[in-house]
Order: structure tokens, then sequence, then C-alpha cells
């Protein structure tokens, strides 16, 4: 009788850990867009083992098809939203870790900035988003892009005003944490400023934040080689 009971509950727990994992509701609401783009994505679920996600804010989800952007038949999930910060994108890890993808390109930070936080308290948040990622799913290869630089002189952003060299120095922070925890860094902001100054080219955006397509194609094109490692 006990060899029978211990033998039920093995299967039970070779029943149980091998379910597949869950992925929760996304509790947290945001702005509009915001609530339905996690409510279309829980909809849409699509993330496995394979996927490579794009992780971030308007910058990321207006590229629309990375995949054909970078140029690549592997699969890759388009997960920016609109105005999304730290904040949102921690909380709506539930929908991307627990499936533990191949690879996460994170994008985060612009909107934090925006928000009137200081340098050091940017990085500080993307870096505390970073650790969830890893603790939740450390066998996902992290790739942490710089957060992109901008151009006041259209004046259409009143919230990120003088925040021009506060970008690069927020970048310099995130970027030794992630070289002292061997941490994948994709330096994009030097690749996308106009000459020695830390300004966006005007040629790679409309309104100073928002990039053309010609500014995609020099992201895409910098994310073209670590997605090929993969």
């Amino acid at each position: 009788m006990k060899r029978n009971i211990t033998t039920i509950l093995i299967i039970v727990v070779c029943l149980l850990t091998a379910l597949p994992t869950v992925a929760q509701h996304v509790s947290y609401r945001s702005t509009a867009h915001y609530n339905k783009r996690v409510d279309q994505f829980e909809q849409e679920g699509g993330i496995d083992s394979t996927s490579i996600v794009m992780l971030g804010n308007s910058l990321t989800e207006n590229a629309k098809d990375w995949a054909q952007r970078i140029g690549t038949k592997k699969h890759i999930v388009n997960r920016g939203i609109i105005g999304d910060n730290t904040t949102g994108m921690t909380e709506r890890l539930c929908q991307i870790t627990p499936h533990h993808p191949r690879a996460i390109f994170l994008m985060a930070g612009i909107n934090d900035m925006a928000g009137g936080t200081s340098s050091t308290e940017v990085a500080s948040r993307v870096i505390a988003l970073i650790e969830q990622i890893r603790q939740q799913s450390p066998e996902t290869v992290l790739f942490v892009q710089s957060i992109l630089p901008i151009n006041e002189s259209n004046g259409r952003w009143k919230t990120l005003t003088d925040r021009t060299d506060d970008i690069p120095y927020a970048n310099m922070l995130i970027r030794a944490y992630c070289q002292s925890n061997d941490i994948m860094y994709v330096d994009i902001f030097s690749r996308m400023t106009r000459g020695r100054s830390n300004e966006l080219r005007q040629d790679l955006s409309a309104d100073g934040l928002h990039l053309t397509e010609q500014g995609y194609k020099i992201w895409a094109f910098e994310l073209k080689k670590y997605v090929k490692r993969l």
C-alpha cells in the first residue's frame, strides 16, 4: 500500500513539473494604450524558448516587424509599448519570463527620464529591471541596449528639456553595471549622434525623439550581428 502511494506521488510530481509555465495576468494598469497592448499580448501569446523578445517603449513598438528589419527568419516578438517605462515593463515581465525566451533585447529609460527622474535614478531603475529579468529567467540571453539620444532643437518634448547630456551619463552607469556582471551591452547611442555631440542626428528623427526609417536601419544593422549569434 505504501509503495503504491509513493508511486502515485512520484507520478503526480512528474506531471506537475512537466506542465508548461503559465504566464500571469498583468494587473498593473497604466495608459489606455498600455492596457490595450498587454491585453493583446495575453491573447496572442506566441513566446517560447526559441523566441527573441524586443522589450521596450515606443521606439521598439514603432519598429513593428523586427525580424523583417533585421533580415532574419528567427522568431522575433515585438513587446514594445508606446509611453512605457521601467515600472510598466517590470509589471509585464510575467508575460515574458515564464516562457524563458532565447533572448531579450531591452530598451528602457527614456520615459523615466521624461518623468523628471535623475540620470542616476534612471540607471538604477533600468538596472533593477535587468536584475528582475535575470532572476526570473536566468537562461535567457539578455542584451541591454543604450538609451537613444534626443534632439531638442524643435522643442516638442518639453519634459525632456535640458536632458540631452543626461542620457550618456545614465548610459555610462548602465554600461558599467553590465560590464561588471557579464551582461551584453549594445551601444546604439553613439551610432546615432551628430559628430562629437550627444545630440540625435536630425535626419534620424522628425520630432527629436522618435526615429525615421533611416534611424531604424542603423539600429537594425547594429542588432543584426547579435541576432546572428543566437
